[in-house]
């Protein structure tokens, strides 16, 4: 059995060197809700740990005049008692809300929920319909990915070696604007997502739709945007030919799995109905903005 090093950088220079000089057993350590789960079940056995919860930037929220930054570590259960984002991004803190138990949400990250690169992953959706941007820190510098493209299949991501993610970056909503996440489990509470769907939108001040961003999870082996949605409302008003449109849309864009959670008919089904029911919460939410 090989030594474990536990390590603490103060800064993202010393977490990527630590990182660059380590083996590709290395890992990141923030929340550690599914990280040590992975170790105990023997799934890993890294040889260092780099805690980056010391460094500035992946432990704030910073809402600037042009973007909003999250760091990596920032926990779920902060994100909920941050008044401010959730008064500008509902759906993208409703989604994080949904990870885990209370006392999962204490420890677990948002970073740290894209980084498991699980194709059920609640925050994905609504930060890729959120147009979020992930800021990637590595040996070359600092980078940054479209969530959409983080993820390169399950558990897959396109970080390279020596690289971590500092936070995520999201665009400041205008006037006009809402978002929404919803999903469908079995049960009541704490279960992974049989479909997830994610709808970020803004209005024009004639009450039409000014940009949409549609996004599914569960359904494919990452997160997929929903391509026709802007072509289908964009110029347009909400009514029932428009959302049915939408949901057929949604339905289409899937290609999911059967498995004891749900059947690829179920899931293509219920894509089309969370698509309509997510963005019709988030245009009355535009509505009040």
């Amino acid at each position: 059995m090989s030594e474990l090093k536990y390590e603490a950088p103060k800064s993202v220079d010393a977490a990527v060197a630590l990182l660059a000089a380590g083996d590709d057993s290395a890992r990141i350590f923030a929340g550690g809700t599914d990280l040590l789960v992975q170790m105990r079940e023997e799934m890993i056995a890294p040889t260092l740990l780099v805690d980056i919860k010391n460094i500035t930037e992946t432990r704030s929220v910073t809402i600037g005049a042009d973007d909003i930054r999250i760091g990596a570590a920032v926990t779920g259960a902060e994100l909920g008692e941050h008044a401010e984002l959730k008064a500008l991004w509902p759906g993208v803190v409703e989604a994080v809300e949904l990870i885990g138990s209370a006392q999962v949400q204490g420890r677990a990250t948002v970073g740290g929920n894209l980084c498991n690169a699980s194709p059920a992953a609640d925050s994905v959706p609504a930060l890729t319909a959120a147009n979020a941007r992930v800021s990637i820190a590595g040996p070359d510098g600092v980078r940054d990915v479209p969530v959409e493209e983080f993820s390169s299949g399950p558990g897959q991501t396109v970080l390279a070696a020596g690289e971590f993610v500092v936070s995520l970056v999201l665009p400041r909503p205008a006037a006009g604007s809402g978002d929404a996440y919803l999903r469908f489990i079995p049960r009541t509470e704490m279960d992974i997502a049989v479909v997830g769907a994610g709808a970020a939108l803004s209005l024009n001040d004639d009450g039409t739709c000014a940009a949409v961003r549609l996004a599914l999870g569960a359904v494919a082996p990452t997160a997929r945007l929903v391509a026709a949605a802007s072509e289908i409302m964009v110029g347009n008003k909400l009514d029932d030919a428009m959302l049915a449109a939408l949901a057929a849309a949604a339905s289409d864009t899937c290609s999911p799995i059967d498995d004891k959670r749900g059947t690829v008919e179920f899931r293509t089904k219920v894509a089309g109905v969370l698509a309509r029911r997510a963005t019709t919460i988030a245009w009355q939410r535009a509505e009040k903005n």
